[in-house]
């Protein structure tokens, strides 16, 4: 069977939206490099610069991974094509052409470095997970962190984003070219500002007038992005060889719903995003706070919960109407009353939106995988919403026992022999080491954890019990419902 490519697209023009410039005489040109192009990338960046596209506009995409050749060993024989699968009651598909090029930064460093202070590149999008940003606890930049140190000190290629991109910035400033406008698309609270001052205090290391000059110029807006995707599955690509009659080496899939906000600092000189459904906001801090915490919270929850529970994916789970019920209370007693919501979002039917979201039989997403990288996310995403809730004497109970959850989650995988995927993996494997399975030993040594539980927070002897109560509580429930 032949594969996608721009030799097999006009094959399927009247079958799925195409990507219509592909087939044109004039092609848009590179103006975006994209870090980080996951499965989530491809549904959402990609999907709404497709879209933009449509309007014209050198917005062509140049996609590098850092070091996985994974992604471009399946779409550079595709010529950056692939199909976007949308799963609702009825699924449907498109062809994605904004990826124009997947290069890998470990083996094609000249390129990719090249394509970063080409004077036509004008952004830099990101999705490098939380971890990838080598910040501390107080959310910056980890002057100490090894990579960091090791891109500080040497002269060859950057091994890290933020080496990469500082390393690009200074060149466009030696060549007196404008730096690209970098966004951030991962879910890091005020992902913008901590990103822009990770870069300047990167550079301040290194060359102080290069760091002024980014202080001056340099645009990180925030924002807030929100799509299911879960990871592409055999079934997936049977559907999409049936759908399009060409092989497709990486499909991928998503929810119907999409959001992408992004504060309106950009130059005037954009994609047509907007046109896309992009929504532009002053201060996305108020959208962002209600993602994390309407969505991303009681998604951390069901996935520690649920395994311990023996469900494989979020849709088993939510058939659990125990379950159901505590995550819904955790929304309304905890979460809720802990924020003030932007004006323009109904807080209820937002969080009932959600829930819906998760009942999507179509979607098939695993438990396991949102439950990677708790470290990173669970002080974005649990421990804000249970400091505000200590200052202001409200209850944090079930908050609490999203924590046990993620401890006894790490403890029934290493238990199983399964891999841990954490950037503290190390660390988390000393702490299970030393568990006993009694809270009162056990929860300390999590909460010691200095890089996950600021001090002030870990010390709170009203956090510490709540905590400490949650674990046993838990314990004893899961044992109780697995052997029922």
């Amino acid at each position: 069977m032949e594969h996608l490519s721009n030799r097999t697209l006009a094959s399927l023009d009247g079958k799925l939206p195409l990507p219509a410039y592909r087939l044109a005489e004039v092609k848009p040109q590179i103006g975006i490099v994209h870090l980080g192009p996951g499965a989530f990338f491809r549904g959402h960046q990609a999907f709404y610069t497709e879209q933009a596209l449509q309007h014209g506009g050198d917005w062509a995409i140049s996609a590098v991974s850092m070091r996985s050749a994974d992604v471009s060993q399946a779409l550079m024989p595709q010529d950056g094509l692939y199909t976007l699968a949308v799963l609702d009651s009825k699924t449907s598909y498109q062809i994605i052409g904004s990826v124009q090029e997947v290069l890998i930064a470990s083996e094609q460093y000249a390129a990719v470095f090249a394509r970063l202070t080409a004077p036509s590149t004008r952004y830099v999008t990101m999705t490098i997970t939380e971890k990838g940003y080598c910040l501390n606890a107080a959310g910056e930049l980890d002057l100490q962190h090894p990579q960091i140190q090791q891109d500080l000190n040497g002269n060859s290629q950057a091994v890290t984003a933020i080496g990469l991109l500082a390393s690009a910035l200074a060149a466009r400033y030696q060549a007196n070219v404008a730096p690209f406008c970098v966004i951030s698309c991962d879910n890091l609270t005020d992902n913008g500002r901590k990103l822009r001052r990770a870069l300047i205090s990167y550079t301040l290391q290194k060359n102080p007038a290069l760091a002024n000059w980014l202080e001056q110029q340099l645009i990180c807006p925030c924002t807030m992005v929100d799509s299911i995707t879960p990871a592409t599955d055999e079934t997936l690509r049977i559907n999409v060889t049936k759908e399009i009659g060409l092989q497709d080496n990486w499909p991928i899939k998503r929810e119907a719903f999409v959001q992408w906000v992004i504060e309106d600092i950009l130059p005037s000189e954009r994609p047509a995003w907007q046109q896309a459904g992009v929504i532009y906001a002053a201060d996305v801090s108020a959208f962002e706070k209600a993602k994390l915490r309407l969505l991303n919270a009681p998604h951390s929850t069901l996935a520690y919960t649920g395994y311990l529970l023996g469900y494989e994916t979020v849709y088993d789970a939510m058939q659990d109407q125990q379950l159901v019920a505590q995550l819904k209370q955790m929304v309304t007693v905890e979460i809720i009353p802990s924020f003030i919501a932007p004006s323009e979002l109904d807080v209820n039917q937002y969080s009932t939106a959600i829930f819906a979201r998760f009942c999507n039989p179509a979607i098939r997403h695993l438990l396991a995988q949102i439950a990677w990288d708790g470290s990173q996310k669970i002080p974005m995403r649990i421990l804000p919403v249970i400091k505000d809730n200590l200052a202001a004497g409200r209850d944090i109970q079930l908050l609490s026992s999203c924590l046990a959850a993620w401890f006894l989650f790490i403890r029934r995988r290493v238990s199983e022999g399964e891999k841990l995927i954490d950037p503290l993996v190390d660390n988390l494997l000393e702490v299970v080491s030393q568990c006993t399975g009694i809270a009162n030993h056990d929860v300390p040594l999590f909460l010691a954890l200095d890089r996950v539980f600021p001090t002030e927070l870990s010390l709170n002897e009203a956090f510490s019990a709540a905590v400490k109560a949650a674990y046993q509580d838990l314990t004893i429930y899961v044992a109780r419902r697995l052997s029922g």
